[in-house]
């Protein structure tokens, strides 16, 4: 598994998360097989094999959650070079063939929310951004094509 760069805030929401899944949903799944159990034949429970499938679902959830815990390490946004496009920098982009200009933050996949102007660092553009600096032009491969953004500003 890759190492998931986050902010401490990130990394505490998941923790919450993981408690609540191992502390309040793992023990309601238990609950919820040993009910549908309790109603006989367990051949014919649809209600029995559907808890089953819930549980099993909610442990790889957090297996996949304990990973990335694992896994986090926390970026202190005061250490941040903005020398260069790094993760947690927000980038101020011209798209060259439409004039448009976007703000981006880099941020880990977990923190990607496209609303937000939050791209992940893994994405087409985050990868192709990542590096670059004030004044280069970025050629991303999109789906539609190759976008060329020149960089504007680096900031925190």
């Amino acid at each position: 598994m890759s190492v998931q760069y986050v902010t401490k805030e990130t990394l505490e929401k998941m923790q919450s998360e993981l408690q609540h899944m191992r502390g309040v949903l793992r023990p309601a799944a238990s609950r919820a097989i040993a009910e549908a159990r309790e109603k006989g034949d367990l051949k014919e429970n649809a209600e029995y094999d559907a808890a089953k499938e819930a549980q099993g679902m909610l442990e790889a959830k957090i297996k996949q959650l304990e990973g990335v815990i694992a896994t986090a390490r926390i970026v202190n946004e005061n250490t941040i070079d903005t020398g260069r496009v790094n993760i947690l920098t927000r980038v101020r982009v011209t798209n060259i063939g439409t004039k448009k200009e976007i703000t981006y933050q880099i941020v880990s996949e977990r923190e990607a929310d496209l609303k937000a102007g939050k791209i992940s660092v893994t994405s087409p553009i985050g990868k192709g951004l990542l590096g670059k600096v004030v004044g280069e032009i970025a050629e991303v491969q999109v789906p539609a094509g190759v976008v060329k953004f020149k960089i504007e500003e680096i900031t925190v």
